[in-house]
């Protein structure tokens, strides 16, 4: 059950993992302590890991609220990846153990149904600390995801690239064909799997 607190709490929202040729989409929703927020939030793209793992801890120890949720690769197949995207999104933010009066989303869509205002802000992670923080939370958690998969799946090189096509990763997919977790609907993962069925 959601606790309703008084208050103008607003919750940022981003996502991690939209590129990539595997593993899932990571949205995040934190509601900051305005009277505790952490120093040097900041979009994760222009953050070292060593900086964004600082930060995760200091948010989870210290923020309002904070939710995450996965948009598998079989979702991202089935609905496209923008509106797996969108419910993870969704998701992130009716699973805060806090309602927030009002959502702020990086990026120009906002996901449909929350129940509450909400506001589409493009760069918004460079822009508002609430979703600095949830992009950093989005980053670190999909990261560690796919860290765990490069442990069933070594051949891929996920602890390195993170699914994402780089050379070594494309190369690992024309060799061996897609495994369980690739987004078999991007077309470098259908390309491998067409020319191993030739």
């Amino acid at each position: 059950m959601t606790l309703l607190l008084p208050g103008n709490l607003c919750a940022g929202v981003d996502e991690a993992g939209r590129g990539p040729l595997a593993g899932p989409v990571c949205a995040a929703a934190v509601i900051l302590d305005p009277k505790n927020i952490p120093r040097g939030l900041n979009d994760s793209k222009k953050l070292s890991q060593k900086q964004r793992e600082k930060l995760f801890t200091e948010i989870i120890d210290h923020a309002l609220a904070v939710s995450i949720s996965f948009a598998c690769n079989r979702e991202v197949d089935a609905v496209n990846i923008h509106y797996a995207t969108l419910n993870a999104m969704q998701r992130a933010v009716y699973y805060l153990s806090i309602c927030p009066k009002n959502v702020l989303v990086d990026g120009k869509f906002v996901p449909k149904n929350l129940g509450m205002p909400a506001q589409a802000v493009v760069d918004g992670d460079a822009t508002h600390t609430c979703i600095a923080a949830a992009s950093i939370v989005a980053k670190v958690m999909r990261d560690r995801k796919m860290i765990f998969l490069d442990r069933h799946y070594p051949a891929y090189g996920f602890a390195s690239h993170k699914g994402y096509g780089t050379r070594r990763h494309l190369e690992a997919l024309q060799h061996h064909g897609p495994c369980v977790f690739h987004r078999r609907s991007f077309a470098p993962v259908q390309q491998a799997d067409m020319k191993r069925a030739v």
